[in-house]
Parts: C-alpha cells; sequence; structure tokens
C-alpha cells in the first residue's frame, strides 16, 4: 500500500528552481533513504511533503488522503488532519529550551491531538524508556548531550502517533561519538516497520537500514534501487563519484 505518493512536484526560490518534476512512492513500512550532495534539493523536498514549504505545481498524497492535487492544497481542516499522520526529526533537534525534557514531549500532545495531561505525560514516560532517557524527565535541553537531545525529538516526533516518520539529516549535528546512538534508535524503528523517509550521509547506514535509495542531484532524482544495488553498483558515473568522496 502506497502511504506516500508525489507526481511532479516543484519548488523555486526565487530564479532558483530547487525541485524539478519530482515524482516518487513510499509503501508502508518501507524505508527510503535520500542521498546526494548538500543543495540538491532534498531538505526541500522533506519540507513540502510535511508543509513546512509550499510546492507550485504537481500533487502529494500521504496515507491515501491528497494533500495536493496539481498545485491546489485541500482546505485548512483537511490538510490539518493530513499533516498530523507525518512526523519530522529535524537536523538541530529543535526543542524548547525553556520546557522541560518531559514538556517538551508533552505539549504538543496536548494541544494538538487534545490528549488530557495523565495520558499525555505517560505516553512520553513511555517514550523516554524506549530511548533509554527515562532519567532525563525533569532535565532541560541545554543539560543534555546533542545525541541525547536529538532522541529527544525522535520521542516527541513519535508521540504524536504518526504513520511516516520523517528525518533530515539527524546525524549530522553530532560528534561522530555520538551518531551511533541515533543510528541504534532508527535501526530499532526500521525493525518495528515503521514508515520511513530519511535523508543521510550515512552511507553504510543507508544501506543496512534502508529498502530503497533514492540519489538526488541538481533537483532531481537520478537513480534509484534497492539500497545494496545503488550503493555497491551505482549505474551513473554522477552516483559513483559522490559515494567514491563519502568513502574515502
Amino acid at each position: 500500500m502506497e502511504i506516500i505518493t508525489v507526481k511532479g512536484i516543484s519548488k523555486s526560490f526565487g530564479p532558483l528552481q530547487v525541485l524539478k518534476d519530482i515524482s516518487f512512492t513510499v509503501n508502508q513500512g518501507e524505508v527510503v533513504a535520500i542521498l546526494g550532495p548538500s543543495g540538491s534539493g532534498k531538505s526541500t523536498l522533506l519540507r513540502c511533503i510535511t508543509h513546512l514549504e509550499l510546492v507550485e505545481g504537481g500533487s502529494i498524497s500521504l496515507t491515501g488522503r491528497d494533500m495536493v492535487k496539481d498545485g491546489v492544497y485541500v482546505q485548512a481542516e483537511q490538510l490539518r488532519e493530513i499533516c498530523l499522520k507525518v512526523g519530522l526529526v529535524f537536523q538541530n533537534f529543535n526543542l524548547f529550551p525553556h520546557f522541560s525534557v518531559l514538556r517538551n514531549i508533552t505539549e504538543a500532545q496536548v494541544h494538538v491531538l487534545r490528549r488530557d495531561r495523565k495520558t499525555a505525560a505517560d505516553r512520553a514516560a513511555a517514550l523516554l524508556e524506549k530511548m533509554g532517557l527515562s532519567d532525563k524527565a525533569a532535565s532541560y535541553p541545554g543539560e543534555l548531550s546533542g545525541g541525547q537531545q536529538q532522541r529527544v525529538s525522535i520521542a516527541r516526533a513519535l508521540a504524536l502517533d504518526p504513520e511516516v516518520l520523517f528525518f533530515d539529516e539527524p546525524t549530522s549535528a553530532l560528534d561522530p561519538e555520538l551518531t551511533g546512538d541515533i543510528l541504534k534508535v532508527i535501526r530499532s524503528l526500521a525493525a518495528e516497520k515503521m514508515t520511513m523517509v530519511i535523508v543521510t550521509h550515512e552511507i553504510p547506514f543507508a544501506r543496512e537500514v534502508a529498502d530503497r535509495v533514492l540519489f538526488m542531484d541538481g533537483g532531481a532524482f537520478i537513480e534509484e534501487g534497492p539500497a545494496a544495488e545503488v550503493i555497491d553498483n551505482p549505474r551513473l558515473d554522477r552516483t559513483r563519484s559522490f559515494l567514491a568522496r563519502l568513502n574515502r
């Protein structure tokens, strides 16, 4: 079952066209890694699918419902319902510094999902245990390491019970020794068949955890296929040269 369907979307910032006629699908339970050089449009693509940016043309369907069709967005209430089905984990955490860890995870549950605070706190506590952070509930983001902050941001996204989880370079702001903790969490989510789209430069990780790889360059997908096939035996010189630089 297709849970993400993107057809012919485009996006420009002034005279610069960042996305050029992008089309792809993601099936339920699938993990897709998006690779490509900086500036190729990867983050903009995620922001368009999660409605942080508006597309100028094309269609996006999430969990079987049209979000935008032929460049026209659905009504605001429908849009809100659709966007609640997806979560986005940012590369720079985006936690509220003046909220405790627990409140960072409960606040959206209370105000967006209208959960009572007890239910929201119980859900947050369960997710903190899953992330190995039960002892940090009363801490503030500034008291945590980067890896711990990123695990809190993953817990916050999961607290809203999304059907799809997007990751935008989830380890790029971390020291190398902290990267492993985040990749372990994502591996566990993949094992649970969480549908995920991951923008990453962690090539060995993408090979291990992704079902498919999409390689992006110049605002378009130029190569795609099973992760091991694309990473180990890319067809295009452009893909080969990119992977060779990262593997040095």
